[in-house]
């Protein structure tokens, strides 16, 4: 508890008032002098009062106000309230102060480097696991790298495109984060001395406390170059399971700058009523990795081809694209993914915003899509070139952009299960099921061929696609587990049921 004390110290000497010899007058003068003075010293006591309670009131009102920032880490006179649980929102001055959670106290066994690979989603689901992996080896947790050397070569910082301090401020109650390591270590890095490696793939918790965490203790510092998949979807506990849940749907924010603009394009849209989103992955990297080739030129398929080759770690170098396509394993074309529209009765007088890169083949592979739903749309349609000049040449600040509108849309339709399409349909599913269609590729291409052929009439083949379709729409359902074959079973962050209502038991 803190006080204010002044103490005046001084000494009043006693004056004898008697007279004296030849001194009467004197004594008159020392009476008058001895008024003057306790006048004086308590006029100074008063203003000095005065001035303290001034300073006093002045205080608390700054401290109110500023408080979590301007007297970080100094004991307040003046509140009951302690200025490290307390914060105001700068952005927003009329928000009531955010209480933070209380710091989580553990040994610390040293500190846990990452560095992300993949694109903005496979990274996001990796940050997710490498908090709850710090978490439980109770170690110091650096802000995870983010990967600027695979196709996209993104330059963006983790503080580039999420909100940093959120981040760490809303998780501090489970693992410290820091933003860099203390100077001593950052030095001992930086001089290459630190034990990097990747994990095992689809790894339970308690690898990490076998064969990670020793390596820890022996090192103080370790650098995980791999992030991807590197934590089980199942057979994990509850308390691992639920906090991959909340640092992917609370602590992982954008900055402001993606959310602002993100709301912008939802109320654009909003506008014009009910929205689509199509998350149409036929970008040219797409392509040249998965093999797929359907409707592409002689031209194109040799770049497609030419691409592949150039990509060392795209181990897949001779594909027969037309049996991936009869497997399910290629993404649908534009003019497939209209037909299945169409079939699916999706309104025609619905926008549908292309959550999407540049489609390869341009206005030529659109046309028909176009044709059938005339009010495509995209971000640089809807927005100034301004608007999106900051996101130039940053493809995962843009993916943010697009993440945020695809949560917001009144259905979601991925034409390829890749990172994306799962992490939104498990945020989907989080946000209440809202409606996520998941198109199963394999037997509609298969419908596709029958009615382009003529085997099958229209009324046929529409009602074969929603029949088949009408489980596959985010419903509550439970994850699929297939022991020993992760790559193949439900992903967790697609269907984290753990952290759902209604629950399955």
């Amino acid at each position: 508890m803190c006080s204010i004390e002044v103490k005046g110290k001084g000494k009043m000497r006693g004056i004898r008032m008697g007279a004296t010899k030849g001194g009467g007058g004197g004594g008159g003068e020392r009476v008058e002098k001895l008024k003057s003075s306790r006048t004086k010293l308590w006029m100074i006591r008063a203003t000095t009062s005065v001035l303290l309670w001034t300073c006093i009131v002045q205080l608390t009102a700054l401290g109110d106000t500023w408080g979590p920032h301007l007297l970080k880490g100094w004991p307040s006179c003046f509140s009951h309230q302690d200025s490290s649980v307390s914060v105001v929102e700068d952005k927003v001055p009329s928000v009531p102060a955010r209480v933070l959670p209380p710091k989580r106290v553990y040994k610390n066994n040293g500190y846990l480097m990452v560095s992300c690979n993949g694109g903005l989603n496979q990274m996001r689901a990796a940050i997710c696991d490498m908090v709850t992996i710090a978490r439980y080896l109770n170690v110091t947790l650096i802000v995870p790298e983010l990967d600027k050397t695979s196709f996209w070569s993104d330059p963006s910082e983790f503080q580039d495109i999420f909100d940093v301090d959120h981040f760490i401020m809303s998780l501090r109650d489970e693992v410290r984060i820091l933003k860099e390591l203390p100077p001593r270590l950052k030095r001992r890095v930086e001089m290459g001395m630190v034990y990097s490696m990747p994990p095992i793939s689809w790894s339970d918790i308690s690898y990490y406390h076998n064969q990670i965490l020793p390596l820890i203790k022996k090192y103080k510092v370790i650098h995980l170059n791999k992030t991807d998949t590197r934590l089980a979807n199942n057979g994990q506990p509850l308390d691992i399971q639920k906090l991959r849940c909340r640092v992917n749907f609370s602590a992982l924010r954008f900055t402001s700058q993606i959310e602002e603009l993100g709301k912008r394009v939802v109320k654009l849209l909003r506008q014009n009523g009910p929205f689509i989103v199509l998350h149409l992955r036929y970008e040219m990297d797409m392509l040249a990795f998965s093999g797929c080739t359907q409707g592409c030129n002689s031209e194109e398929v040799e770049e497609l081809t030419r691409m592949r080759y150039a990509y060392p770690w795209w181990k897949e170098k001779i594909i027969n694209s037309d049996l991936k396509r009869k497997d399910g394993f290629c993404p649908l074309t534009p003019e497939e993914t209209a037909l299945i529209l169409r079939a699916l009765d999706i309104d025609n007088s619905y926008q549908i915003y292309i959550a999407a890169g540049e489609i390869y083949g341009g206005q030529r592979r659109m046309a028909t899509l176009a044709a059938a739903y005339p009010k495509l749309v995209r971000k640089e349609t809807l927005l100034e070139p301004s608007d999106l000049g900051f996101f130039q040449n940053h493809s995962s600040q843009m993916a943010a952009l697009d993440y945020l509108v695809s949560l917001e849309s009144d259905i979601f339709i991925p034409t390829y299960d890749g990172n994306m399409a799962k992490v939104v349909e498990g945020h989907r599913r989080f946000l209440g099921f809202k409606q996520t269609i998941l198109l199963e590729r394999r037997f509609l291409v298969d419908l596709i061929d029958q009615y382009n052929s003529g085997t099958l009439s229209w009324y046929e083949f529409s009602d074969a696609v929603k029949e088949s379709h009408e489980s596959r729409k985010g419903q509550p359902t439970q994850r699929l587990v297939i022991p020993d074959r992760p790559k193949e079973e439900d992903y967790f962050y697609a269907n984290p049921e753990e952290c759902l209502q209604p629950s399955y038991s």
